[in-house]
């Protein structure tokens, strides 16, 4: 039974042991990084089976008006069982019906994304962080 919770914090080696069980490109190796990430969170859901991290959803928000998922990441032990699913709803239910949802999906999530009701936009920009 996979219990979700946006009430419990998480160590940056957590964070990067679910980072690269998921297959997630993130800098796991820059353990202070991964910590200041989580430090600015606004929101940061997370998926226990027992006491194992098996996902997490991180997110920079108003909590007004937008919501950026910055993290969607699912142990691939776990993948394909809705915890993705699960973590993106405890957003939805955190932020309300006034909060939009928005995040930048690597091309291979880019249909897993419109399963879980996201809908594909067109007019959104980028500059580059530097490579990690």
């Amino acid at each position: 039974m996979i219990a979700y919770t946006h009430e419990r914090s998480i160590t940056a080696e957590q964070l990067a042991a679910v980072f690269d069980r998921s297959g997630i490109h993130r800098p796991t190796k820059d353990l202070a990084r991964l910590q200041k990430m989580l430090d600015h969170a606004d929101v940061l859901w997370t998926a226990w089976d027992g006491g194992r991290l098996v996902g997490v959803a991180r997110a920079l928000t108003d909590f007004s008006y937008a919501c950026y998922l910055s993290d969607l990441a699912v142990d691939k032990d776990y993948q394909r069982q809705g915890i993705g699913s699960g973590l993106v709803d405890g957003h939805r239910r955190q932020l309300g019906p006034d909060v939009s949802l928005v995040l930048l999906a690597a091309q291979s999530a880019m249909e897993y994304y419109s399963k879980l009701g996201f809908d594909h936009i067109s007019n959104a920009f980028s500059i580059a962080r530097r490579p990690f």
